[in-house]
């Protein structure tokens, strides 16, 4: 059994510094009215803004954190006053005795079990998760589920509208299905651990095989180098043995010889050429004599004719003799050279003649004399760089047989393999929690919903709604009236109240049969709205009878003054100068 005892607030919304308090400990139907003395107090148009949906609010955040609207946390405090809200919550679980107190500006969140504060280790600022989730297994409900179970309010969306994954989770969590949830929950951090040692026993496998494959791909690369190595040796031994046969087959004292020939060859070829290169000049030279020889001698021949030799006209005064007289010295000093560089020319050619033909180049094995003298010393290097490198002995040789001889570490496969083997029942066991279409969740529904639809049907028989409403096996909901198929759009406001209530006290059935039962039931406004006075007679009934034989606590919020008639509890929400208060005393009517 939850037992919700009493609520106390302060500071909370329209509540001031004075401290407020409702006692919910009593076993029958009370009408919750307002009155609003800012408004004039009298009027049926004073009964609104006084502050009677504070307190399901306030008992929404006690339990929650949250109000039952969409309000965030910091407009929950009293605006005026702006600091030091609390709101203090008692009730019974199971014969225990629990207290809850939450605020803001400061934050506090504080949990009594028997009388006693349960420390939080996770307390951050007024806020652990780790007591929030303590309250909520207590009270065993979402918040979702308190809002159409326990504080019934216009405010809520209808369950019918809505949208279906969202029914569907209500659902799941009425008829049990969430606790596979929960359970599928659990299991999914078993199969995070799973996977994670499953990946940890990959690593090692991973870090055995490239340990095994860097292994191996040393020693391919040492082998591949031992082969280059080998290829090269034999190259040099084969190339020091061609060289030294090379060298055995030489007859030094002809190769020097030949040297010695080749040095006198030599000195022929460069004495030619440089008397090869005197001749061309020479030549180059007398001839360029012989061409100005030729010019001056008919320069000459014009003058003595007294003609001038540029311009061809007669010349008869001092300057033609002048002129001739030049000329002709010209003459001369061109015949002299001319004759100087044709000896040049002649003698050189002689030279060249003296110095003969050179022949062919004679041909050696080395390129330098000195080399052929150092011969012998060669074949004898020769000889011991081959007996040398013969004796060189494969460097990796010893490495490769030392690397294989260690044998590749054997991999376990056995712990991955007993990993995948539980990972295997894990998914199965996780489909069977999860999927909609599993037998469990089947056997789960098809127990709770036919006592859900029987529940509602007594429901909307005894409230007055002709229309059939049945939850199917895919937790879909059918509306029909006489063979015809509805939305819930298609009900009137007052139809949809109808349904609304119906379905909520169906749901908090089914819930009480399956968790545990609660004491407190709220209705707010939802009686006011739309329906007509069948509707609300047939509701006022259900209500009182619910109280009556349950032992239910009920508070109906309501604007309705005749309904003060109809029971025999009222309580006074009065507003004044800004200020809510709750008259603690219940009148009796």
């Amino acid at each position: 059994m939850f037992k919700i005892k009493n609520l106390t607030v302060k500071n909370f919304m329209s509540v001031g510094n004075s401290t407020q308090a409702v006692a919910f400990d009593r076993d029958d139907l009370t009408l919750v009215l307002g009155k609003n003395i800012d408004l004039g107090g009298d009027d049926s148009g004073a009964r609104n803004g006084t502050g009677k949906t504070t307190i399901i609010n306030a008992l929404s955040y006690a339990f929650y954190g949250v109000a039952l609207t969409n309000i965030r946390r910091d407009n929950l405090v009293n605006k005026t006053n702006a600091k030091a809200m609390i709101v203090t919550v008692d009730f019974q679980h199971n014969g225990i005795d629990y207290k809850i107190e939450r605020g803001r500006k400061p934050n506090i969140l504080k949990f009594y079990i028997g009388g006693e504060e349960k420390e939080a280790e996770d307390n951050a600022q007024g806020d652990s998760r780790e007591t929030q989730a303590e309250i909520e297994r207590l009270l065993n409900m979402k918040h979702e589920m308190f809002k159409h179970v326990v504080a019934l309010n216009t405010y809520t969306e209808p369950f019918l509208a809505l949208k279906p994954n969202d029914q569907r989770a209500i659902i799941e969590q009425l008829l049990g299905i969430t606790v596979l949830s929960e359970k599928a929950d659990a299991l999914k951090e078993e199969q995070k651990r799973i996977r994670d040692a499953i990946k940890e026993e990959e690593y090692k496998i991973k870090a055995v095989q490239d340990s095994n494959a860097k292994m191996k791909e040393q020693v391919d690369s040492i082998k591949r180098r031992q082969t280059l190595w080998i290829k090269k040796h034999e190259d040099d031994v084969n190339e020091i043995k061609t060289a030294l046969e090379e060298l055995q087959k030489i007859d030094i004292d002809e190769e020097i010889k030949l040297h010695k020939d080749l040095a006198k060859w030599n000195e022929t070829v460069v004495a030619r050429e440089q008397v090869e290169k005197a001749i061309k000049q020479a030549e180059r030279d007398y001839k360029r004599e012989e061409s100005a020889i030729e010019n001056l001698a008919g320069d000459v021949e014009s003058l003595r004719e007294h003609k001038c030799h540029a311009c061809g006209q007669d010349v008869h005064d001092d300057k033609h003799d002048e002129l001739l007289a030049a000329k002709e010295a010209s003459l001369k000093d061109a015949e002299q050279e001319h004759a100087k560089h044709l000896e040049t020319y002649q003698e050189l050619v002689s030279a060249l003649e003296e110095l003969g033909d050179p022949g062919d180049r004679p041909k050696t094995f080395y390129s330098k004399e000195e080399d052929a003298i150092h011969h012998r010393s060669s074949l004898g290097n020769l000889e011991l760089q081959l007996t040398a490198k013969q004796k060189e002995e494969d460097p990796y040789h010893e490495q490769i047989a030392e690397m294989e001889q260690q044998s590749e570490e054997e991999i376990n496969y056995g712990p991955i393999n007993e990993y995948k083997r539980v990972q295997e029942h894990q998914d199965f066991l996780y489909k069977l929690l999860t999927n909609k279409d599993s037998f469990v969740r089947k056997r789960i529904i098809d127990q709770n919903l036919s006592y859900l639809n029987a529940r509602l049907g007594q429901y909307l028989d005894r409230i007055g709604l002709p229309h059939t409403v049945t939850f199917l096996n895919d937790l879909s909901v059918e509306i029909t009236e006489l063979g015809r198929d509805l939305d819930f759009d298609n009900l009137s406001r007052g139809e949809r109240n109808r349904l609304i209530l119906s379905l909520s006290w169906a749901f908090r059935d089914v819930w009480e049969s399956l968790y545990q039962p609660i004491n407190l039931l709220f209705i707010d406004e939802l009686v006011d709205s739309g329906m007509d006075a069948s509707g609300v007679e047939n509701a006022m009934a259900i209500l009182k009878k619910m109280a009556r034989e349950h032992n239910k606590s009920i508070w109906l919020v309501s604007h309705r003054d005749e309904l003060a008639g109809r029971v025999n509890n009222i309580m006074t929400v009065i507003k004044e100068n800004g200020f809510t208060m709750y008259d603690t005393d219940v009148d009796t009517v």
